[in-house]
């Protein structure tokens, strides 16, 4: 028998740069999705939307991931065609939906009333033309977006299975979450250098081409990672089938992590859309310096999800860490209703807090769905997860934009807009924090669940990574 030759995986080396070029992309992808958090009052008196408006173009991120099962067919593209052919065409895809975004927000649609409802349901009824253009193209971001997310976790876990593989999805994940620091920041003195509201839209376009460049270099190595192990005769994955979905469907701790993995995204994703607002509603933050609290969040994130990602690699825990995120985060979201707790000093605590729980969860969740589901059915798995949780990405902002409006309209002032008298509603957001934390009490019933059915089932959740083959 001829002696086995290591590979590019086996050069620890090798590894983080193939880790450094997904990421990156990450990055570029991540900023694009939350650029406009920022600017919420400045989009309403700008492009004179309402609440609920801004609810609505903040949801299209999960239109067609949903409605069109875009991120179930992007799971099948990704498992029969592999992480190159998928990664290229993620990023093309985004550079679309992008583009369209650009030329709603700059102004090019006009700004008159449409109707849109589903069964006359007046939740999403007559928006502004702006808000449904700009949707659409975020809806068309959101595939791609999407997409490559699913496509990094599947190479990932490819180039680091038996090794530091939860250190590194965490890495990924964090690397993406510096993408969401940048976007809480960079827009406003970005629109106040330049004046204009897509500007921040022009540089996620700018990261994206930059994206695309590093994922491009990524194929070069993967491809010849392919070749030797082709000459080592390891053997090919198995070929996807329709069948593979029926097989994922079957396994219950796979609903316990997706179900969890909706109900803490939901409480953390649409969070981040209106945090800014809340932060100058609540804490009497300029809106100049209000990105700055909610970017904690991602910052922390950053800083400490290789941290636990690590503690998972060496000494398990996947399910008990997942529990404690949940804990965590409703804790927060509690305190953030509480209408006395309105010292900024208290607010920068708490969403520091927030990042410590959006580091334990996603650091154990992505890699505990590696254990669970075999790798050549992986790219399905995730994409079936990711389509969950877009569910609550889309209807989420939708329902917190709805309760705004409907509930929580404290004031309204007028102000002086190109010329034109625009009028701006001031919340009280106490009733979306309660709506946060209760998608928190649900995710720990969950994380509770999955973790009496790893010991059922021995997943191996709670056991460390490094050392088993996936």
């Amino acid at each position: 028998m001829g002696k086995i030759q290591t590979t590019l995986r086996d050069a620890r080396g090798m590894r983080w740069i193939i880790l450094a070029l997904v990421s990156f992309t990450m990055l570029c992808a991540y900023y694009l999705t939350d650029a406009m958090a920022p600017l919420q009052e400045r989009l309403q008196a700008t492009l004179n939307w309402s609440g609920s408006d801004y609810g609505f173009f903040t949801s299209g991120y999960g239109w067609f991931n949903v409605f069109l099962l875009m991120l179930v067919f992007s799971g099948m593209i990704l498992d029969k065609m592999g992480v190159r052919f998928t990664g290229v065409l993620s990023i093309i895809i985004m550079l679309i939906g992008a583009a369209i975004k650009y030329w709603a927000i700059s102004g090019h649609t006009g700004n008159q009333l449409v109707n849109i409802s589903i069964a006359h349901i007046d939740l999403i009824s007559a928006k502004r033309m702006s808000a449904v253009i700009a949707g659409l193209g975020f809806a068309i971001f959101g595939v791609g977006c999407e997409m490559f997310g699913i496509t990094a976790n599947k190479a990932v876990v490819r180039w680091f299975r038996g090794k530091e593989m939860a250190l590194a999805i965490g890495l990924n994940t964090s690397t993406g979450r510096i993408g969401t620091a940048l976007a809480m920041f960079t827009p406003i003195p970005l629109v106040n250098l330049t004046g204009k509201l897509s500007t921040p839209i022009v540089v996620a376009l700018f990261l994206l081409c930059i994206g695309l460049l590093a994922f491009i270099l990524f194929n070069v190595f993967d491809k010849k990672l392919d070749k030797q192990e082709a000459a080592n005769n390891v053997p090919e994955e198995e070929a996807f089938k329709l069948r593979d979905i029926l097989d994922i469907a079957k396994i219950r701790a796979f609903w316990y992590i997706t179900i969890l993995c909706v109900l803490f995204y939901s409480a953390i994703f649409p969070f981040i859309k209106f945090a800014t607002n809340f932060v100058v509603e609540k804490y009497g933050v300029a809106d100049s310096f209000a990105g700055v609290i909610p970017a904690l969040l991602p910052f922390s994130a950053l800083l400490l999800t290789p941290v636990f990602g690590s503690l998972y690699d060496k000494k398990g825990k996947g399910a008990s860490i997942m529990i404690l995120g949940s804990i965590l985060l409703v804790f927060v979201h509690l305190m953030f209703a509480i209408p006395a707790l309105n010292s900024s000093v208290i607010a920068v605590v708490l969403v520091m807090i927030l990042g410590i729980a959006f580091s334990l969860v996603p650091s154990a969740m992505w890699p505990s769905v590696a254990k669970i589901i075999p790798h050549s059915k992986l790219g399905t798995a995730y994409a079936l997860t990711f389509w969950v949780q877009n569910w609550g990405l889309m209807g989420v902002p939708l329902l917190i934009g709805y309760v705004l409006d409907r509930y929580c309209i404290v004031s309204t002032t007028s102000k002086l807009v190109d010329g034109n008298v625009q009028t701006i509603s001031q919340y009280n957001y106490m009733i979306p924090m309660l709506i946060f934390a209760c998608f928190g009490v649900l995710a720990i019933v969950f994380a509770f669940l999955l973790k009496a059915e790893d010991k059922k089932k021995g997943y191996g959740l709670e056991n460390p990574n490094i050392g088993r083959q996936l």
